[in-house]
């Protein structure tokens, strides 16, 4: 619902200081000529906020800061060119970094990219064709040419929400999310009912690869 509200950008982070962030950029929007309203789109789940891996060098927390606003973020960059991307969002974040530490046991490079702001990205890719504006060098950031891999994208959301993104540099991917709903379980068994879990993950990256 928040996505495709003209005036509102939305946000679903994955950590604390994601939403610190997001939320003074948001508040800063409000009453003004040319202000938005904003969406942030929170879970009670615990995350280990230590996965955050913040940056401790002034410039470049500076630097995780306006990504996370502008949408997008590397949270886990291989150290060869990556044999695949997992592009999360939200909560799911866990289940991303879990999966690319299996495949890397498994020899394959992964990248990790943290999105913050499905719109701001979809944005972006519209002004670098020529449509609309956006901060374009947020998708330079995030998914640099250099790095392009097959994408797998994650959400606890309806896949289609991310799809877009594997035309940034135009890759295969395959898009997990949810498409159903009313079941009740564990998390766990509910990750796995809908395909959102590490397995699926995994599964889902080397089917690319």
């Amino acid at each position: 619902m928040g996505l495709e509200q003209p005036g509102c950008i939305s946000y679903e982070p994955a950590f604390a200081i994601d939403v610190e962030w997001t939320l003074l950029a948001s508040l800063a929007r409000l009453g003004r000529p040319d202000g938005t309203s904003a969406y942030l789109r929170l879970s009670t789940r615990p995350v280990d906020q230590t996965l955050a891996a913040v940056p401790t060098d002034a410039a470049a927390r500076e630097r995780r800061r306006k990504q996370v606003v502008a949408g997008a973020y590397p949270l886990r960059r291989a150290a060869t060119a990556p044999a695949v991307t997992i592009a999360a969002m939200g909560a799911m974040v866990p289940e991303a970094l879990a999966a690319a530490q299996r495949l890397e046991s498994l020899g394959t490079a992964v990248d990790v990219v943290m999105v913050t702001s499905a719109g701001l990205l979809f944005d972006a890719v519209q002004a670098r064709a020529g449509h609309g504006q956006g901060d374009t060098w947020v998708l330079d950031a995030a998914f640099p040419a250099r790095r392009a891999a097959p994408l797998v994208t994650l959400l606890d959301g309806h896949p289609h929400t991310l799809a877009f993104l594997a035309g940034i540099n135009q890759v295969r991917a395959t898009h997990l999310g949810v498409t159903r709903f009313g079941q009740s379980g564990d998390l766990g068994s509910v990750y796995r009912y809908h395909g959102i879990d590490t397995d699926s993950v995994v599964a889902a990256a080397l089917d690319l690869i």
